[in-house]
């Protein structure tokens, strides 16, 4: 006899909870994350579909199968992966369950999902983070970012948080997070459809700030250079 699972039909989508690595692809126009554990391999977009990761040709989630995107019903546990060492500069995402999913007992595993929320966390020197930053590693096409405060970021390629926001699309927001406070406000560019605001502003004033100091610095290097050589 074949036990089948319970079925549900929600009256609006589960909520859950993961950590990610931000990503930008290779040409600079998407953003997207990576996992952490199961998924890692394959980079997946703000609104997207999973598909079996051993490459099966059966839809995920299968019952048999560990595919499908994952997720945790409580925000802590999400909170508490962050601070082991491998995941520091992963960032917090609270996600819409789409499609078909199975329940277990801390979270679900799922078809589809959107990312609605991602909070980043600060800069390794402490500081509130203001953009994101190479991280010094990726994927194929991919670029894997890290939190970066306006000081730290200096000549690294980067976007600001709003950017990031833009370029997922599909209604995403980025935020600020310093432990449980809050550094800076939502930064969502569906919600500014005539123009940043000014927390949006001051975040971007900040980046520019800083890359103009570190310019600044390799002009001034320079200048010692040819003068010496004169």
């Amino acid at each position: 006899m074949r036990v089948r699972l319970p079925e549900e039909r929600p009256a609006e989508p589960p909520t859950g909870f993961k950590v990610a690595h931000p990503m930008l692809s290779q040409d600079g126009t998407r953003a997207g994350f990576t996992g952490v554990s199961l998924g890692a391999a394959l980079p997946y977009e703000v609104l997207d579909e999973a598909g079996c990761v051993y490459g099966r040709r059966h839809r995920a989630p299968h019952r048999r199968c560990d595919c499908g995107f994952h997720c945790v019903h409580d925000r802590t546990a999400a909170e508490a992966m962050l601070c082991t060492a491998e995941h520091r500069n992963a960032v917090l995402l609270e996600v819409t369950v789409l499609g078909a999913y199975i329940r277990f007992e801390r979270g679900f595993r799922y078809a589809r999902q959107r990312v609605r929320t991602a909070t980043v966390g600060p800069c390794a020197c402490g500081a509130a983070a203001v953009a994101l930053a190479d991280a010094g590693w990726g994927k194929p096409g991919w670029r894997a970012l890290a939190a970066a405060c306006a000081g730290c970021v200096r000549g690294r390629p980067s976007v600001s948080l709003a950017t990031f926001a833009r370029l997922g699309g599909e209604g995403l927001r980025v935020r600020a997070g310093h432990g449980d406070r809050l550094a800076g406000a939502d930064l969502a560019a569906a919600d500014l459809p005539q123009g940043l605001g000014v927390s949006e502003l001051v975040a971007e004033a900040a980046l520019l700030q800083a890359r103009l100091d570190w310019f600044q610095s390799q002009l001034a290097r320079l200048d010692g250079r040819e003068a010496g050589q004169g």
